[in-house]
């Protein structure tokens, strides 16, 4: 067997190693696609609502963002100004055999004040409304019987407000929105106590 014939069955043999190795490589991307799933929640001021979802075992990702509104692609200045109908909101991106979208519930519901319409804390308009936004059929089931327990539950006076309403397109806000409470952790914390709301959680759950 000459140099070249001996070339042409490494070449060849390379080639069918990198061709199976592609192949699993692609099937493990499809396999990890099917267990990661979504949820999107709006909670006010959407800086508030990263934190305690990035702490969670079993969450792959978080990002903030607008959603529930009626025009492409808004900015942050648009949805302040209340006109798009988008609502500040967290997507999350979740590995289900990990945390379960019952848990992702409760998270929540400890970090909001779901009597309030079209306020959240010191924010007040529609864009800082409390909603969950289902993606399947399943989630909106999970929504309604985790909302029916909290207004059993006597932890509130007033009646519950916040929507269960299906999921509509998700634009990622602003770079410098994004994890705003490492990129500004003084701000963050002023705001967060400034606003009232870590002083309604500290009271209504001691957290």
């Amino acid at each position: 067997m000459n140099k070249f014939s001996i070339i042409l069955i490494l070449f060849i043999t390379l080639g069918h190693i990198s061709f199976a190795l592609a192949g699993n490589e692609s099937k493990g991307s499809i396999m990890n696609n099917k267990i990661i799933e979504k949820a999107t929640f709006a909670g006010g001021c959407f800086w508030c609502m990263q934190n305690p979802y990035d702490e969670l075992n079993g969450v792959v990702s978080t990002a903030v963002g607008y959603t529930g509104g009626h025009k492409d692609n808004p900015t942050y200045e648009e949805v302040c100004a209340g006109t798009t109908g988008h609502a500040e909101a967290i997507e999350i991106l979740y590995n289900p055999t990990q945390i379960n979208y019952s848990e992702l519930l409760k998270v929540f519901w400890r970090n909001i004040d779901p009597t309030t319409l079209n306020k959240q804390f010191a924010d007040v308009g529609t864009q800082y409304r409390t909603a969950i936004f289902y993606h399947t059929e399943e989630q909106k089931q999970s929504a309604e019987s985790s909302k029916e327990e909290m207004e059993r539950s006597g932890i509130y006076d007033d009646p519950i407000v916040t929507e269960i309403t299906p999921a509509t397109t998700f634009y990622k806000a602003e770079d410098y929105h994004q994890k705003y409470y490492e990129k500004c952790p003084v701000k963050y914390k002023m705001y967060k106590s400034g606003s009232g709301r870590e002083q309604y959680l500290e009271k209504k759950w001691g957290n």
